[in-house]
């Protein structure tokens, strides 16, 4: 493993003709010279100078070949290159399938210097799936990719957002139900399906840092569906997977309804929800703090955090990108990496 002092991390530029360049290089050039973490760019070197230049940062890249290498301080950003791109310079903002291939390149190459323990964490940066999939890659996204990289078939997907009122409190949320219809969500939540998600959220809570956690549960209906009047899925599915999991002793409270659960987790009576739906806890995070939510990919032996947003190629190059939520990753990246020993542990193989 290391002996490092302070938190090393990869941060993949993305699609180095997004806005990936810009946010990292801004990310990076921001937090140049703090004693407390070291971020490392992997990309095309080419690229993040680039999107220092479009970004209007007056800043030195200097190109690393090891992670290990000090910071130099102030000023100066480090980027580990993987020279995909040579000397071309694609157009900003149209798909590309070299620009793909860089993406690709720069997720490979971070993953693999986490896995062999490197570098602390990954904070992936926005990537475009047409891009991807022009390169010769036939992953979905991310997730996949980062699954087959690291040897994991099954992972989570859990935001974090930090409550305004108590920084120090982050709210995590989790996915009964991903990339699906509405109609199919609703076929999905069956008992078995939320004793799953329960006990894989719980785990990931404990994982992050939260010792002995309790989880809420959100309803799917108006009104928790108001004794049946408005809906079976909570009497038939979901309260008897709670009742049950409450009476093997875990921290389960709910189903509580969704127009309230997300506040209460906020305020700070439980650090997770349970969402039903895709939407469902996505809206809620979004509407409270879009900029500040983060996405963290459970069940991976590694960490990674991620923006929740694309490429946004209609600006790209423009230097009107906004890298909150790139810094938003990368600082709970900084927050999540003491627990990186209790990942490898719970998913490693």
């Amino acid at each position: 493993m290391n002996d490092r002092t302070v938190p090393v991390l990869a941060l993949t530029v993305g699609d180095p003709v997004g806005i990936g360049p810009e946010i990292t290089a801004m990310t990076l050039a921001e937090y140049a010279g703090t004693p407390d973490h070291h971020g490392i760019a992997v990309g095309d070197a080419s690229a993040v100078r680039r999107g220092a230049q479009a970004a209007g940062l007056d800043v030195e890249v200097r190109t690393v070949t090891d992670f290990a290498t000090p910071p130099a301080g102030e000023g100066v950003i480090d980027v580990f290159d993987i020279d995909v791109l040579g000397d071309r310079e694609p157009a900003w903002g149209v798909v590309d399938a070299t620009a793909g291939r860089a993406a690709v390149a720069a997720i490979e190459a971070a993953t693999a210097a986490a896995m062999a323990g490197e570098v602390d964490g990954v904070v992936t940066g926005p990537i475009n799936k047409e891009a991807i999939w022009a390169s010769g890659s036939e992953h979905l996204g991310h997730t996949e990719m980062l699954g087959e990289l690291t040897g994991v078939t099954e992972q989570d997907t859990m935001f974090v957002v930090r409550s305004r009122t108590n920084p120090e409190h982050h709210l995590r949320i989790f996915f009964a139900t991903r990339h699906v219809s509405l109609r199919k969500a609703l076929d999905q939540l069956t008992k078995e399906r939320q004793q799953d998600s329960i006990r894989r959220a719980l785990q990931a809570l404990e994982v992050y840092g939260v010792d002995e956690p309790t989880l809420a549960v959100a309803a799917v209906n108006p009104h928790g569906g108001e004794n049946g009047a408005f809906g079976r899925e909570e009497l038939d599915e979901i309260i008897p997977a709670c009742e049950e999991l409450r009476e093997q002793g875990l921290k389960v409270v709910g189903p509580i309804p969704a127009d309230s659960v997300f506040h209460q987790g906020l305020e700070g009576r439980f650090p997770g929800v349970l969402s039903q739906y895709h939407d469902q806890g996505h809206i809620a995070a979004k509407t409270y703090d879009f900029d500040g939510t983060i996405s963290v990919t459970v069940g991976l032996p590694i960490l990674r955090t991620s923006v929740d947003h694309g490429t946004a190629f209609d600006i790209a190059g423009q230097g009107k990108a906004d890298p909150g939520t790139m810094r938003s990753a990368y600082l709970a990246a900084v927050d999540y990496a003491p627990y990186v020993p209790r990942m490898r542990a719970a998913y490693g193989s």
